[in-house]
């Protein structure tokens, strides 16, 4: 044959540094026929992240999925949530006092979808359909107040009109009583008295308050709403005032210490009252109680620091208390937990983007967060939810808030050419190569994968563009086992070409792929010879059992087959380590399938390696059960090159060309958490530079997320 170069090429035709690739000798490999060039990708460089944001007159949403499967449901894990229009349940705090169950963690996340203008200071309540929110009133992105009343739906963002409030306000209380909806006081450019009722017949003013009222909260204890706080315009109001129908109101205490902005929330037929402004618009860390039978209210803790303008919800036996503003110029992040027994307040978790005087509510047994105001005073549109989650830890217990509590995260950081162990807080326990971890012979380059092994005492790491295998011990870093031979790639005894996804078997062999040489191969790791290979070099086309097209996943199922990826054709085949085939299903709605999952039985999960990137779930029929696949906004996928379901439910994914690891909730679609920061590659803690694997070590040296492997 000629001397031309038939090696498969790059169809993107790049390398990592962005030089043009060049033909390159193969070391050992004969060339016998000329085949098929493969079509595989190399993962490229680059990437453009872009959120339009039309701003619209009032409160209007977009959704960036929403050609998207739409989120799977189920039940929680978390503690059972309030009534969804009333809370303050009958709970004896006092057989509960001296308990040493602390409340659940909270799963806190961001919604793929926002509202399409920002919003801050609204009204928001439940309606008698789960996953609906009431939306009234408001200051928009201009700073006007808004007269609109909306149905929102959690599940999609769709927003749809259902009146118009007869007066314009913000800063309002809202309360569902006597078969509708409140929206007590507020104002406009002065608080007003007016109380607007909306029901399926609009919305109308009903009635006044004593006097004028902006500022204020409100709580619900039966059919009771009692309304909390506030100012006149002139005076603090530390007035509780109690209403069944929005047309009287009975005063029923008084607060200790008068604030505005408070967040409230009952428990028990008590109300409970965090934090709050002064009449200077100073933050305040008071927890104040209020006991309507006994028209009593006191002081009763304080919070780890003033709060004015936070949301509030009852959880079971505990509120949860979520951002809030700490200063005139600072947001807070956190998610406490308060415990009305013990009067303890505990960090649960952390938002996603730090707000105060956001509408709140309880539905579908989460609370959702509803717009805001940022540090800078902008608002927002975001819109995120909170969840009591025991999967996620124990409130007060270093890494609550945390998927994969309690556990050990391993990154295989490509782009910088290194490994890292994170605890669940987040911080950084382990590096490699470092100092007294030197990396092996012909250095440490390209780590696409890593997969703890031999129960959380080695790792195993394929490095692509360094053309090895390596086996790690853990944590002393020294060097156990090498295959492949460094920058030479090649497909003769003994060589390898970008190989992907190695792992160790349960028997001690080793399997990986070898997605430029078109095969899968599974090693003796003793005397490193190939014990079975399926495929055959240059022939990258989809012909079972023959032939595959380029795969990039070999992942070990219980069973001891192997779920392989195909490039080409975007094949799933599931084949034993000898190369019969057992099943194979092409997924066309599926641009790049990397790294295949198996979730159960007939349920399997593949990232599609495209930009913008997704997730799916499908069957071996290839019918899709699940699809993540937002198309903008913080929730926008590029690249993800590998996701696994962790223990806690969430989906746990590279997001390789944005720089990060997130995880996504699939019940809602929110991104509940991420280390690395978007598009901005570094190499100090908390940034990452195209990572390309991790994997997940529980205390006791299991590795959940791959069962089947040693």
């Amino acid at each position: 044959m000629s001397g031309q170069d038939h090696r498969p090429r790059h169809a993107h035709g790049r390398s990592r540094a962005g030089q043009p690739l060049r033909a390159r000798a193969i070391p050992g490999s004969p060339v016998t026929r000329p085949g098929r060039r493969a079509v595989y990708r190399r993962r490229r460089l680059g990437v453009g992240l872009g959120l339009a944001v039309v701003v619209a007159a009032v409160v209007v949403v977009t959704h960036p999925g929403a050609s998207a499967t739409s989120a799977r449901e189920t039940q929680s894990s978390g503690g059972s949530a309030a009534a969804s229009r009333t809370s303050g349940r009958a709970v004896n705090l006092d057989a509960r006092r001296g308990s040493a169950v602390a409340p659940a963690a909270a799963e806190a996340g961001l919604l793929p979808w926002q509202l399409q203008a920002p919003i801050s200071r609204e009204v928001v309540l439940p309606t008698a359909q789960p996953g609906q929110l009431l939306l009234a009133g408001g200051l928009t992105a201009s700073g006007a107040t808004s007269n609109g009343v909306f149905h929102l739906s959690t599940s999609t963002g769709a927003l749809s009109q259902l009146a118009n409030l007869d007066v314009a306000t913000h800063d309002a209380a809202g309360a569902a009583v006597g078969g509708g909806d409140l929206v007590v006081g507020g104002g406009s450019s002065a608080p007003s008295a007016t109380t607007q009722r909306i029901d399926a017949g609009g919305s109308a003013a009903t009635g006044t308050l004593p006097g004028a009222r902006a500022d204020s909260s409100a709580a619900t204890i039966g059919g009771t709403a009692y309304i909390v706080g506030g100012y006149d315009g002139t005076a603090m109001d530390g007035e509780v005032l109690a209403t069944t129908d929005g047309r009287s109101f009975q005063r029923v205490a008084t607060l200790a210490v008068p604030v505005r902005y408070a967040a409230v929330a009952a428990v028990g037929g008590r109300i409970f009252v965090f934090g709050g402004e002064s009449l200077d618009g100073t933050p305040v860390d008071t927890i104040q109680v209020v006991d309507p039978a006994r028209h009593a209210a006191r002081v009763v803790g304080r919070l780890p620091v003033a709060l004015g303008g936070a949301s509030a919800a009852t959880f079971g036996d505990a509120v949860y208390l979520a951002g809030g503003a700490e200063t005139s110029t600072k947001t807070s992040y956190a998610v406490y937990a308060f415990d009305p027994a013990t009067s303890k307040v505990l960090l649960a978790g952390r938002l996603r983007t730090a707000v105060a005087y956001a509408g709140s509510a309880v539905t579908a047994g989460r609370m959702w967060i509803v717009g805001g105001e940022l540090a800078n005073g902008a608002r927002t549109a975001a819109v995120q939810v909170v969840n009591p989650d025991r999967a996620f830890g124990t409130a007060g217990v270093a890494g609550a808030g945390s998927p994969y509590f309690g556990d050990k995260l391993l990154i295989a950081d490509r782009g910088n050419d290194r490994l890292l162990v994170l605890s669940d807080t987040g911080a950084i326990t382990w590096r490699y190569p470092s100092a007294g971890k030197p990396a092996p012979p012909g250095g440490f380059y390209f780590p696409d994968d890593a997969f703890f092994i031999r129960h959380g005492t080695a790792i195993i790491s394929n490095q692509e563009e360094n053309e090895t295998i390596v086996e790690i011990a853990y944590p002393s870093g020294k060097l156990l086992w090498q295959y492949g031979h460094p920058r030479q790639p090649g497909y003769a005894p003994g060589y390898l070409d970008n190989p992907d996804d190695a792992y160790l078997l349960r028997n001690g062999d080793i399997s990986v792929a070898d997605p430029v040489n078109c095969r899968v191969l599974v090693i003796d790791p003793r005397t490193k010879t190939v014990l079975h290979q399926i495929g055959v070099p240059r022939v990258c086309t989809h012909q079972p059992p023959t032939y595959l097209g380029s795969p990039n996943g070999d992942t070990p199922l219980p069973d001891g087959n192997l779920l392989v990826s195909e490039i080409n054709g975007s094949w799933i085949d599931e084949y034993t380590t000898s190369g019969k085939l057992v099943w194979t299903v092409q997924l066309p709605s599926v641009a790049y399938p990397s790294d295949p999952q198996r979730l159960g039985p007939d349920h399997y999960l593949v990232a599609d390696y495209s930009d913008p990137g997704a997730f799916v779930e499908f069957n071996r029929a290839g019918t899709i059960l699940y699809r993540y696949a937002p198309t903008s906004g913080t929730g926008m996928l590029n690249m993800p090159s590998l996701v696994e379901q962790l223990p806690s439910g969430v989906l746990m994914a590279n997001d390789d060309h944005n720089d990060r690891i997130v995880a996504i909730d699939p019940r809602t679609g929110a991104l509940v958490w991420q280390y690395g920061v978007d598009g901005v590659p570094g190499t100090k803690p908390g940034y990452l530079f195209k990572p390309d694997g991790f994997d997940i070590l529980t205390p006791n040296g299991t590795t959940p997320t791959h069962t089947a492997t040693g």
